[in-house]
């Protein structure tokens, strides 16, 4: 480990200035005490002498002190007391000298927090415990101290016991004392630890922190807004860094990194990003079909017809697997699915199926080397869209499969690739004819297409990239434009936006702005992957609910007009017939 605070300090140059010696004395002495000290020192500042979950048989005949919630406890004999460590089972005293240690942990309720004082004994013979790290041992307790009761709890804190999502959010503290959480959360909190090692030890970076109130940035996701005492003026939260970023670029700090908090007022969207499917087009095969839907969707701009192969998904999906991926499709996508087997028994329903002809069905079977197990699913609409779905669907079908005992991810594999050359504008959903930035509108453009920039900036390339790992986008970033004339040209004449609200940035272009880039982790959404979590919700400590909600605190909540008044704000509620199909309301200024 000294080896690398060898090289850190070989390469630090001492600042010039003020800044003073004994800083840098004392930053020396407390690395190389840091390196010194390998193994964490968990009991320290607090009145235990161990964790519930490092006492071994080398501790046998040692006194300890111990705290922890109550795990369970057996026959008034035995409890097992829990803590972030681990387990240990816990003899209680039986005979009358002890009554009151035996009074306190027989009557304690379960989740309760005690400490206890005692010696490591060693379990009778026959009574160890091999799926337990401390079941070699137990504590012979002399002294007990009931630190705090616990109620009657809404849910057993046991990872096996199944909880709905919101009474888990509801009670996260509880939630949080699982042993899942425990592990997801710790986790996280080494892989940053290590991240900020290998960027500032080893690499030269610097971490700074950037401010949280802002102001309004065109483009890109929709921002929440803060009021100030200042009469219709607002911050908004930044929906990340992105200018400051390249502030610090102009700066001179040419490697930065933060672990940034982002915000978006928007729900969770199931086309937030792009998936990568094998997805095959089979429009032209269906060109002359008779069916409604399928005409529909190829009369319309960038109307297409999808298809994707599920192998060995007749032999495995049933029919509730079936109508639930329709109905994902339904409610998320607003989009009809229709599956095809090549057995004509099963073809539930299909309308596709009724009218595919001999040619057609052949001419799928070539293009997808459907086998007679397949089923395959067949959507229609605008490209984005469709190919947005059937990336979802490939997911939601290897879930199924997998949950039937069908192998098909290696859970231990991590599969990275890079995804290149997009588009740097796309044709906006409301107003097809007018132009909006695929990625931000700070992203430059690829450097054999800045010429299309000024005739057809829709066919010009971006130098954007996203990082993929085991099929889900953990990053993204880019190349920034540098130069001051082209950024205000793409706002101006391409996006048509108000360069003013930009005007801070495209001053500091002017003033000798290097060529720079950066790109950005999902820290929450890697760690998902890494952990094997169902949801980004399972690895952040107090996360809000699929309506952006804290379900524990109930925020978001309702503000007294009185504390309104210093923000110049009033809240319009809507009308009666408003409040039946809408409980939002919306903030004016005062006039």
């Amino acid at each position: 480990m000294f080896c690398w605070l060898s090289r850190l300090f070989r390469g630090l140059s001492r600042p010039t200035g003020r800044t003073t010696q004994p800083f840098w004395g004392f930053l020396s002495r407390s690395l190389i005490l840091t390196s010194q000290r390998s193994i964490p020192e968990l009991s320290s500042f607090v009145a235990r002498t161990n964790t519930c979950g490092e006492l071994r048989s080398s501790h046998l005949g040692q006194e300890v002190t111990l705290c922890g919630w109550i795990q369970y406890r057996r026959q008034n004999i035995f409890l097992v007391l829990r803590d972030f460590h681990g387990l240990v089972q816990v003899v209680i005293p039986q005979d009358e000298s002890a009554a009151s240690v035996r009074r306190i942990l027989c009557e304690a309720p379960v989740e309760s927090v005690v400490q206890v004082s005692g010696t490591v004994i060693s379990r009778p013979p026959g009574q160890e415990n091999p799926k337990m790290p401390t079941g070699e041992i137990e504590i012979k307790v002399k002294t007990a101290k009931l630190l705090n009761s616990c109620k009657k709890l809404p849910f057993e804190i046991k990872d096996f016991v199944k909880k709905t999502e919101t009474l888990r959010l509801q009670y996260r503290y509880l939630d949080l004392r699982g042993a899942q959480m425990q592990y997801n959360l710790r986790l996280r909190s080494q892989m940053v630890m290590k991240m900020r090692e290998y960027l500032c030890n080893l690499h030269g970076f610097v971490d700074i922190e950037t401010p949280t109130l802002f102001k309004r940035t065109p483009g890109g996701a929709k921002e929440f807004v803060v009021p100030s005492r200042e009469p219709g003026k607002f911050y908004s939260l930044p929906q990340s860094p992105q200018q400051f970023k390249q502030l610090l670029m102009v700066g001179g700090l040419d490697r930065y990194f933060q672990i940034a908090r982002c915000y978006r007022d928007e729900g969770s969207r199931p086309d937030r990003q792009p998936e990568f499917t094998q997805i095959v087009d089979i429009s032209d095969m269906f060109r002359r079909t008779k069916i409604g839907y399928l005409q529909d969707a190829l009369s319309k701009p960038q109307g297409t017809i999808k298809a994707m192969c599920v192998p060995e998904g007749a032999k495995y999906l049933k029919r509730k697997d079936i109508e639930s991926i329709r109905k994902f499709a339904a409610d998320h996508f607003n989009q009809e699915v229709l599956p095809v087997f090549l057995k004509a028994s099963r073809n539930w329903n299909s309308l596709l199926a009724k009218f595919i002809t001999e040619e057609q069905g052949l001419g799928l079977i070539r293009l997808l080397g459907i086998q007679e197990e397949d089923v395959v699913l067949v959507t229609a609409g605008e490209h984005k869209k469709a190919c947005s779905l059937l990336g979802k669907l490939r997911l939601e079908c290897a879930d199924l499969l997998e949950a039937r005992g069908v192998v098909l991810r290696d859970p231990a594999l991590f599969s990275f690739l890079w995804v290149v050359d997009f588009p740097l504008f796309f044709p906006k959903e409301e107003h097809p004819q007018e132009l909006e930035s695929a990625h931000h509108p700070f992203t430059a453009p690829h450097p054999s297409d800045i010429h299309l920039l000024y005739t057809e900036p829709q066919k010009v390339r971006s130098q954007h990239y996203d990082l993929v790992l085991n099929g889900n986008e953990v990053g993204g970033g880019s190349i920034r434009i540098h130069n001051a004339e082209l950024q205000r040209y793409v706002l101006a004449a391409v996006l048509k936006e108000d360069v003013k609200l930009l005007s801070h940035l495209l001053q500091a272009l002017d003033y000798g702005a290097p060529p720079h880039g950066g790109i950005a982790l999902g820290l929450d959404r890697l760690m998902c992957l890494v952990t094997g979590a169902p949801s980004i919700r399972d690895v952040i400590a107090f996360p809000k609910s699929f309506r952006g909600h804290d379900l524990m605190s109930n925020a978001p909540d309702s503000i007294p007009p009185e504390d309104l008044k210093p923000y110049h704000i009033r809240v319009s509620w809507p009308t009666d017939s408003a409040k039946e199909s809408s409980l939002s309301h919306s903030c004016h200024p005062e006039s």
